[in-house]
């Protein structure tokens, strides 16, 4: 891991934007909080992260708030990485189809969402392996937002992640249910009611389909941009229970 810049933001907040090999990434650590600090990874759909930089770091604040360090990386084929051909294909797939108010086939959802799982998910795994090496930044780590299937595979596979917050916004594989069976640790699940490009009945199936013994579903009205701020609040709280 290698740090390229770093900032003070309001609150005392220390950014720190760093690569680790061709993956960028950032890393928010609170002022005035004892050392080894909890982690929360946050993620985020595959926009980029210049993009989605705003929501982020009001994220990182206010996790910054309540204690916790969070940390981020760019995904394949997203922001400055190299660009991923047969993402664009299944991305321009997707947009085509509700572009003409035709189905999203399972197939068109597999292209776009199982290949980034399968790329993702080995260099979360890396990133927590160099944050965690920080002597500022110690666990228990929580997962939080992002591409809901790359959570799934997140909480099956890493069991240094040990609570998760999972935002159920975005197309799911039919191969993920199996995997969601097969996830133990506490989960705290929003969804929007209204979300005009989300599956609400496939939210509620996964949701039911999560093998924890401790999980809640909050579900708000309101399209996927409507997220009400006591959601976020409700999610804080949720993390401090499990991470400290």
């Amino acid at each position: 891991m290698h740090f390229t810049s770093e900032q003070r933001l309001d609150g005392g907040v220390l950014e720190r934007e760093f690569t680790l090999g061709e993956i960028p990434g950032i890393l928010w650590t609170p002022a005035s909080v004892p050392a080894p600090t909890p982690l929360i990874l946050l993620g985020h759909p595959p926009l980029g992260l210049r993009r989605m930089y705003p929501r982020l770091v009001d994220r990182a604040r206010h996790s910054a708030a309540e204690g916790f360090a969070t940390a981020t990386v760019e995904l394949p084929g997203s922001g400055d990485r190299p660009r991923w051909p047969a993402a664009e294909r299944a991305r321009a797939d997707l947009r085509r189809a509700m572009e003409t108010g035709e189905p999203v086939t399972d197939e068109i959802i597999d292209a776009l969402i199982l290949p980034l799982v399968d790329k993702a998910v080995p260099e979360w795994q890396a990133a927590l392996d160099a944050l965690l090496s920080l002597p500022e930044i110690g666990g228990p780590v929580g997962y939080s937002g992002g591409v809901i299937s790359i959570g799934v595979r997140l909480a099956v596979v890493e069991p240094r992640i040990v609570a998760a917050g999972f935002f159920a916004g975005s197309f799911v594989p039919r191969a993920m249910f199996e995997e969601a069976r097969q996830v133990t640790i506490p989960l705290h699940v929003l969804l929007q009611w209204d979300d005009e490009g989300n599956d609400r009945q496939a939210a509620l199936n996964l949701f039911d389909a999560f093998g924890s013994k401790e999980k809640s579903l909050h579900a708000n009205m309101g399209g996927h941009t409507g997220v009400p701020q006591f959601a976020g609040d409700a999610a804080a709280k949720f993390f401090t229970r499990h991470l400290k």
